[in-house]
């Protein structure tokens, strides 16, 4: 008898050829994704709990869980170096392209928003912010930057790829993206009954955010991803990552560094400071699409 992870992966691997298949296998990799972080927020509290941990080791166990179910099952159904992975010298400069461009997009747009008055700084507690920056890459890496990357703009996006243009697949793969927070509450909600634990709400965002703000920006960050993994031409999807990772660690200190304990804490002083977060993934999203029609030139000469 064939393993449970076997027999999952023949589903995500055996559907028809062509473009009903391409969109078979889409939409596959966005349902390996939605089961991975619903089994990893649903049962990693409580096995964090029956362990007796807490503070970062309890915040790693979800994490862990995700990473460990969503990225071997996509490895053993795709081959490595389809789904944009590479040698580690390229993917250490495809990574670090990704976080730039993304960080400095960020720094541009949010520097101009404090110097007009939308954002105020408060001063930085320099140990704890280092603290905080630290564990959360750790966890925001396996929680969501490499399990959604290597789902969704890895597995995803190439099987759209190869059938579909370059702006059907960015919009299918941005489709599917939407559909995995509201799946996964699903899955959640079942494995927290499991543990007989209180279900969370099963909806199109995260409990507590407005569901068409968190959709809208959730728009524009996916079509920012996929202009980054098209943005280099080898181990383009570690470049994805990298901006992935860079988005997560700046909103949670913009958004939330009061709650996060981040060290650092921003006042918004006016109604229209959010929209400083889709301004700055719009301009990263500008530079990568013309960092990657140059990358594609450049490897065209001769």
């Amino acid at each position: 008898m064939s393993s449970p992870r076997l027999r999952a992966s023949s589903l995500v691997s055996s559907t028809p050829s062509g473009g009903a298949g391409a969109v078979a296998r889409a939409l596959g990799g966005g349902l390996v994704m939605a089961v991975a972080l619903g089994v990893g927020t649903g049962f990693g509290p409580a096995l964090a709990d029956a362990a007796g941990l807490d503070q970062l080791p309890a915040r790693l166990v979800p994490a862990v869980l995700v990473t460990a179910v969503a990225v071997p099952l996509i490895l053993r159904t795709a081959r490595r170096g389809s789904l944009g992975f590479g040698r580690p010298g390229p993917s250490l400069r495809a990574f670090l392209t990704g976080a730039g461009v993304t960080g400095a997009a960020a720094a541009l747009v949010l520097g101009a928003g404090t110097a007009v008055g939308m954002l105020d700084w408060a001063r930085p507690d320099v140990t704890a912010l280092a603290g905080f920056l630290l564990s959360n890459s750790v966890v925001a890496f396996l929680l969501e930057a490499l399990p959604e990357e290597t789902t969704l703009r890895g597995y995803t996006w190439t099987s759209l790829r190869e059938r579909f243009g370059a702006a059907a697949s960015a919009l299918g793969t941005t489709a599917v993206f939407l559909m995995v927070p509201g799946a996964s509450t699903a899955v959640q909600a079942g494995a927290a009954r499991l543990f007989g634990d209180d279900s969370p709400p099963i909806g199109l965002a995260p409990g507590g955010q407005n569901p068409v703000d968190y959709l809208v920006l959730l728009t524009v960050f996916g079509l920012m991803l996929v202009a980054a993994r098209t943005a280099v031409t080898e181990a383009p999807l570690w470049a994805a990552i990298g901006a992935h990772l860079t988005f997560l660690t700046v909103n949670r200190i913009v958004l939330e560094g009061d709650e996060r304990g981040a060290g650092l804490s921003v006042e918004r002083t006016t109604p229209d400071a959010p929209l400083l977060v889709p301004a700055y993934l719009l301009v990263a999203t500008v530079v990568f699409v013309a960092a990657g029609r140059i990358a594609r030139r450049a490897s065209r000469e001769p």
